[in-house]
């Protein structure tokens, strides 16, 4: 299910708020703010993986599914905002309710999942003192476009778009929170291909150019299983520190995958990407452990061993999935249908954060 781009609305001026003065305080529960909806893109890291988090240039592929998140207002005495999520069918799949004060849960259920997000709202208080101070019953429903196993950004897609409704540095709330790169971010907010790269000035992306004439040899394949990223990111850092070559290699084979012509050229680099990256972090490479007998290349796509990876193979697509099927991987998505093809007008410039 592709869900539509919500764009976000600015908040309502309502007519007959100069009489607000003339009312006493307790005639007043608080002015109704229009209701609203934001979205994110989903993304998927095509190169530079875990080493993008210390400064390698990566690139970002913004999906054609992403999530959505509705904010509703209704007038109250006793405010709180109440919180449901929805899979891409429109089943509910979390749902809490929090008091706007410390966003202290109400009722005696705590999956997990209210934890982290109580988290999250705990932080964007802290960038904003003034979000959800009002004397307004919040509804917020969140909706994905896309199984919550693929892996493609439920919880950066969620980031961006709290952070939108708040008005505060998406960026920030991501490394208060849940931590990473930051690419995931820039894709939520971008509509085609990126560069991005963290530096000491932040973070830093722009647009590319990046619709391979080869993309009828570029499918993604789902591993059937879902990788923790926060448990990828600290072996990574257990690892450290490691070298400014591997960077730079790495770097190079971004830009490198950004200009050839082929297929052949292209599985050169994803398998010299796969190369670096295993031997750099004691990683095997997953052709070499899942799909050693494949006529192609399979490169990882973000924390190894989970979600999607990437085949390339000039077989064509019969032979791909054929080949993944007998293997036990039922989702192969050709490259068109997932990525978001090319940058509109909407698109900004390089852009620092």
């Amino acid at each position: 299910m592709i869900l539509d781009h919500y764009l976000k609305e600015e908040p309502m001026q309502q007519q007959g708020q100069h009489l607000l003065k003339y009312f006493s305080k307790d005639q007043i529960i608080s002015t109704i703010e229009k209701d609203q909806t934001f979205y994110g893109n989903g993304k998927v890291l095509l190169s530079g993986e875990y080493f993008v988090m210390d400064g390698a240039l990566a690139i970002g592929l913004p999906t054609q599914v992403g999530q959505s998140l509705a904010v509703k207002y209704s007038p109250s005495f006793n405010p709180k905002l109440t919180w449901k999520s929805l899979d891409p069918s429109g089943k509910l799949w979390f749902e809490a309710s929090f008091e706007f004060w410390h966003f202290d849960l109400i009722g005696d259920n705590a999956p997990e999942e209210a934890i982290i997000l109580q988290k999250i709202l705990r932080a964007v208080r802290k960038q904003n003192t003034h979000f959800l101070r009002d004397s307004l019953d919040v509804s917020v429903t969140t909706q994905l476009g896309f199984p919550l196993d693929w892996g493609l950004g439920s919880s950066s897609t969620l980031i961006h778009n709290i952070a939108d409704w708040a008005y505060i540095s998406p960026f920030k709330l991501l490394f208060d929170t849940f931590g990473g790169s930051g690419y995931d971010i820039a894709c939520a907010q971008s509509d085609g291909p990126i560069f991005y790269q963290k530096n000491i000035d932040g973070p830093n992306w722009s647009p590319i150019e990046f619709d391979p004439e080869f993309k009828e040899n570029l499918f993604f394949v789902h591993l059937n299983k879902k990788m923790n990223s926060r448990t990828a990111i600290d072996d990574y850092n257990s690892k450290k520190p490691h070298s400014p070559e591997i960077i730079q290699a790495l770097s190079d084979i971004s830009r490198e995958m950004t200009m050839v012509k082929t297929a052949k050229e292209f599985c050169f680099l994803m398998d010299s990407h796969e190369m670096l990256v295993g031997k750099e972090l004691g990683y095997t490479p997953v052709k070499e452990q899942l799909f050693n007998d494949f006529q192609g290349s399979i490169k990882s796509l973000g924390a190894w061993g989970g979600d999607f990876i990437l085949a390339c193979s000039e077989k064509g697509i019969s032979y791909v999935e054929e080949y993944f099927n007998k293997k036990g991987n039922q989702i192969v998505i050709p490259y068109d249908e997932l990525v978001i093809k090319e940058q509109n007008e909407k698109s900004s410039k390089s852009k620092m954060h």
